[in-house]
């Protein structure tokens, strides 16, 4: 096993946030006062961890909206895209969200993990295709002001997946697409992930080793949930 993984893989799909790059905790942060504002005049209780990783982490942003509402029995019209981020509508409060994600990443940067470009390299230089497959929709900014565009062969982000209206993550759509922009077959690609849908995904996938990243402490859940190996930082795995 070169790099951690099986001798038949010759590409990598990476997930983005909470994978290579610490906006995990940004998003957390930006989904828990999206969502605190919203529930609080109505009498909710606050959005808590468990809901994020539950409802919300992995899943593109609208099904996140979707899911965590549906979760407290409280249904919004849907609305539009384009829809205000004031809006009263799924729409709007996924739009609230990503801008206030947004003006937190104008805040304070974008850092990669400690292991992340070490690993980026090692693959890029035995020679297999690297992908970055992600429900976020800020992906391309995500990964320029990391550094890391220049590894990046494919990507498959929330905006191809609205495009195309592809099933997201746990649904195994995203992975698949990707896997057939690098030119390989799922058998033969390692799917790697932090959330629970995206390890879900990677197993659904019938992809040939998914890598379960654990930031948050919920190793025997990814492994639960079809992590081949759970790893805290891809440092490991060289």
């Amino acid at each position: 096993m070169a790099l951690g993984l099986p001798d038949a893989i010759t590409a990598c799909l990476f997930d983005l946030d909470g994978v290579l790059t610490s906006t995990a905790v940004l998003h957390r942060r930006a989904w828990r006062r999206t969502f605190d504002d919203f529930l609080r005049p109505r009498g909710e209780p606050p959005f808590a961890e468990s809901d994020y990783l539950r409802f919300v982490d992995g899943r593109p942003r609208y099904d996140g909206v979707r899911e965590f509402l549906a979760s407290r029995g409280i249904t919004l019209p849907e609305g539009s895209p384009d829809d205000p981020p004031d809006a009263d509508t799924v729409h709007g409060v996924g739009n609230r969200k990503n801008d206030l994600l947004e003006a937190i990443i104008r805040h304070e940067g974008v850092l990669p993990y400690p292991g992340t470009a070490p690993y980026l390299r090692a693959v890029e230089d035995s020679g297999l295709g690297i992908g970055v497959v992600t429900s976020s929709a800020n992906a391309r900014k995500v990964l320029d002001a990391a550094g890391l565009t220049p590894f990046v062969r494919a990507l498959v982000d929330g905006v191809v997946i609205s495009r195309d209206g592809l099933k997201g993550k746990p649904a195994p759509d995203s992975f698949l697409v990707g896997a057939r922009l690098l030119g390989v077959r799922p058998e033969h690609a390692a799917v790697f992930e932090d959330a629970l849908s995206g390890v879900e995904a990677g197993r659904a996938g019938g992809f040939g080793h998914v890598v379960g990243v654990d930031r948050t402490g919920q190793r025997e859940a990814l492994l639960a949930h079809g992590a081949d190996v759970v790893v805290e930082d891809l440092a490991e795995l060289l």
